[in-house]
């Protein structure tokens, strides 16, 4: 057996987790930079609570609040020149993954002299200390490395990561994810789920990644009903939190595969969230694991509670809805982009030649 698992984030899942935890944050240097979008961290509390244990600290700090939903890379360029001016100590990501994927990126370009296009080769051998609060329960980007930015230059998002990017801390707390609508409860809780079914399949999963992931696609099974309610309950969103965590620690040892891939192409033309981009491939890529991965997709359907695909898959589009109808330019279109993915596409059991992709994207049309 050859077994390798490397997880060097501190991960706190609990009420008041950030209050409770006070000194971690003055541990990490004297001035801070919090990175956020424009709404999320202030409208969930989180941004207070931070606050309020920085100035408890001592600790000064400063907010770059200008993270788009999807991060480009124009600007954490600009907050990285702020952040290293500054001289900030620590970067604190809050909100979404994009926040979050946000801040990695920044914690780089601080500490180092170098292009941003130069991040997606993870050369860089610094990185200033970063701190995570989630104020969605999506991403699990609090328990990995990567960053995915935008990139306007290549029409797709692209990711990087290495050892130096996955966060020192991570402060879970469900109370901050109470404001979410329900569609964004969704969005990111399928999000969470593709995280463990993926690297539940992916050609680097081990038996230990295989366990994480499965315990919580089991309890995505259980939360399904859950969200197809207006309201949930604060255990309700805690179940969701932790699925999301454990898709972060899933995706940390085994990476992603062919949806992640292949669903940029949905947000960066469709406007599609990316959670509901990949939970669109959900039902066609089970049935192409059918023929490599059988006993994979048999032991995943039970985890969820459902006897076929089919059924599973009628269950999310009940809370996704279908993916938009494409045309036959669109589909050669995305098939050239999607062949960009090609960490993503190498990761999937199924082989992912252009062939493949080509006919993956037209059972999605529906041509």
């Amino acid at each position: 057996m050859n077994l390798t698992f490397f997880l060097p984030t501190r991960l706190i899942l609990d009420e008041n987790c950030v209050s409770k935890n006070a000194a971690k944050f003055t541990e990490c240097g004297k001035k801070a930079m919090i990175v956020t979008g424009k709404n999320s961290a202030k409208a969930s509390g989180a941004l207070d609570d931070v606050v309020a244990v920085l100035e408890q600290g001592r600790t000064e700090w400063i907010l770059f609040d200008k993270i788009e939903n999807n991060p480009s890379m124009e600007t954490v360029e600009e907050a990285g020149k702020i952040a290293k001016a500054e001289g900030v100590d620590f970067v604190i990501g809050i909100g979404g993954g994009s926040p979050i994927d946000a801040a990695k990126a920044i914690a780089v370009l601080a500490a180092n002299d170098m292009k941003t296009t130069d991040l997606f080769l993870n050369q860089f051998t610094k990185a200033l200390k970063i701190l995570a609060v989630p104020t969605t329960a999506g991403t699990g980007s609090e328990a990995t490395p990567y960053s995915v930015l935008l990139r306007k230059d290549l029409q797709t998002k692209m990711g990087f990561g290495n050892p130096l990017t996955f966060p020192v801390y991570a402060f879970l707390d469900a109370k901050y994810t109470v404001s979410l609508s329900k569609n964004f409860t969704i969005s990111t809780a399928v999000d969470a789920f593709t995280h463990c079914l993926e690297g539940y399949m992916a050609n680097r999963s081990t038996i230990m990644s295989d366990a994480i992931a499965l315990s919580a696609i089991e309890a995505f099974g259980r939360a399904i009903p859950a969200l197809g309610r207006d309201t949930l309950t604060l255990k309700e969103r805690e179940l969701l939190l932790y699925i999301s965590m454990i898709g972060g620690v899933t995706i940390a040892q085994t990476g992603v595969t062919a949806p992640h891939g292949l669903g940029y192409c949905y947000t960066y033309f469709k406007d599609v969230p990316h959670g509901v981009a990949n939970g669109y491939f959900m039902r066609e890529y089970l049935k192409l694991h059918e023929e490599v991965r059988k006993d994979k997709v048999a032991s995943a359907l039970a985890a969820l509670g459902y006897t076929t695909i089919d059924a599973f898959a009628d269950a999310l589009d009940t809370l996704i809805g279908p993916a938009p109808a494409l045309t036959a330019e669109e589909v050669e279109e995305y098939t050239k982009l999607s062949l960009l993915q090609k960490g993503s596409l190498s990761n999937t059991p199924y082989p992912m030649t252009e062939d493949s992709v080509h006919s993956l994207w037209t059972k999605m049309a529906r041509l």
